[in-house]
């Protein structure tokens, strides 16, 4: 009997060593890290992202955990001094590697994404362009992390990517039912569209009730065992920069020769000088136009506060007589089917309306009479109300809230009802909202393409300790038996 209870014990204490052993010793959690450039086309910013390594395949587990804004212009504006580029990013690194633990330093997948301002840069100086993409390389690749590459994405991959973000944030692809001890997959009608409005381009995508016709605009993805055909496009040059440069341009051509130009959508009191030779330096503002001026004479864009008139130059910055008769057209004879669900609106779209300080949900008319009174202010009177403001910024909102009504209402085709469905946000959760998550969740394959598991399993330390009580128990069974 001696015996038994000794054999008792062990296994009893055999037991619980294992479970302390492996619980609380060899397993903690293990934290992976990410970190992702977004090089936009006016300015750059760094996100860091973390995971928990045991719970790769679930959803909502990443969180960010650092957001730098790198001083400066996009990198596309140091064509003429490439290895600027790669300095500048060097401040945003050095913070990055602060966050990140240093024996995990070297297993961090680190990676640059250009966008539409390297798109433009392309179409101009190709050369240029790569020197460019080297430069940050070169720097990237200085710093103790897995380095994986700068690449301009194209605006599909910029829109499919953004879309990605939102719906895994808000757990639109799968969530997990701690009552019913199994993965759900929400309806394909709580999939949200996304609705990005960048510098120099802007982008659409959703899910679209059918199938999307043109394949030019199609992408697939098979996410979590589910298949999801999506409908995206991308419009380079209609982003808010670029269609200011643009705006300005019309309005001075409409005008030549004068030197003085009424522009409708900058505030009374507001006057801006731009030299004609600016227009040159963007595809977007056509440099080869005969009806703009040779040299590099200035004119003067003087502010008349006029709504209306602003919305009426906007809306000629479109061509919607492209789509003819057709239903299934935006502008410029673009293929877009009918719109579906809720949208996440974010980037710039959110930056305007956050400025104009309209809240969630509010009706159309309230938005159009809050920026019809955002028109009528002087200059005198918004520069002194808002002090802290970029004074750059400041005259531009105006043009870029009417231009958000007019591409939301007569391009993309929201109404009155469906206005209703547009969620202005740039976060959810900790993390902010754009193209970048959704770019490093697919190239680190963090996104299975099958579903998830119907049962958590065990972990291996569980399953260790039970089967060395098991086997314990059964040698006490039969020394019982010998005894």
């Amino acid at each position: 009997s001696a015996i038994v209870g000794a054999l008792a014990a062990l296994s009893i204490i055999a037991l619980v060593l294992s479970l302390v052993r492996v619980e609380d010793v060899t397993l903690p959690p293990t934290v992976k890290y990410g970190m992702v450039f977004d090089a936009g086309s006016s300015h750059t910013s760094l996100f860091v992202y973390e995971w928990d390594s045991d719970k790769e395949n679930n959803t909502g587990v990443v969180s960010q955990t650092l957001s730098c804004d790198v001083q400066g212009q996009g990198i596309s504006s140091y064509a003429n001094n490439p290895p600027e580029a790669g300095n500048s990013l060097r401040e945003c690194l050095d913070k990055a590697l602060q966050v990140v633990p240093a024996e995990k330093q070297r297993d961090v997948p680190a990676y640059l994404g250009a966008t539409a301002g390297m798109r433009l840069l392309r179409e101009q100086n190709s050369s240029a362009t790569e020197q460019v993409l080297a430069e940050v390389a070169k720097t990237m690749q200085e710093y103790p992390v897995a380095f994986k590459g700068a690449r301009i994405l194209t605006g599909e991959e910029e829109g499919a990517y953004g879309w990605i973000t939102i719906n895994y944030l808000l757990d639109s692809f799968t969530k997990y039912s701690p009552k019913a001890h199994t993965w759900l997959h929400p309806e394909a009608a709580n999939i949200f569209g996304a609705l990005d409005l960048g510098g120099a381009s802007t982008q659409i995508t959703f899910m679209p009730e059918g199938s999307v016709l043109s394949q030019n605009e199609a992408s697939e993805f098979t996410l979590y065992g589910y298949s999801y055909k999506i409908y995206t496009h991308s419009y380079l040059c209609y982003g808010q920069n670029e269609m200011l440069k643009r705006l300005a341009k019309e309005l001075i051509v409409e005008s030549s020769p004068s030197t003085r130009v009424q522009h409708p959508c900058y505030p009374k009191g507001y006057a801006e000088t731009v030299s004609l030779s600016s227009f040159r330096a963007s595809p977007c503002t056509d440099g080869s136009d005969p009806r703009l001026a040779l040299g590099d004479s200035t004119v003067t864009l003087e502010g008349r506060g006029n709504a209306s008139a602003c919305l009426a130059a906007l809306r000629k910055l479109f061509n919607f007589s492209a789509c003819g008769q057709s239903q299934h057209c935006s502008f410029d004879g673009v293929y877009q089917p009918p719109l579906r669900g809720q949208f996440v609106a974010f980037s710039a779209f959110y930056y305007n309306f956050k400025f104009l300080n309209l809240t969630e949900g509010q009706p159309l008319a309230v938005v159009r009479e809050a920026i019809e009174g955002l028109c009528t202010r002087s200059w005198q009177d918004l520069s002194s109300s808002y002090p802290k403001e970029n004074p750059k910024r400041l005259p531009k909102y105006c043009a870029n809230a009417n231009y958000i009504l007019t591409l939301l209402l007569d391009a993309y085709k929201f109404n009155e009802t469906s206005w209703n469905n547009i969620i202005f946000q740039m976060k959810a959760g900790s993390a902010d909202v754009g193209w970048t998550l959704g770019y490093m969740l697919n190239l680190t394959n963090m996104i299975p393409a099958k579903a998830p598991a119907s049962l958590k399993g065990h972990r291996p330390s569980l399953w260790a300790a039970a089967i060395t009580f098991i086997v314990l128990t059964l040698i006490l069974g039969l020394a019982a038996l010998l005894l």
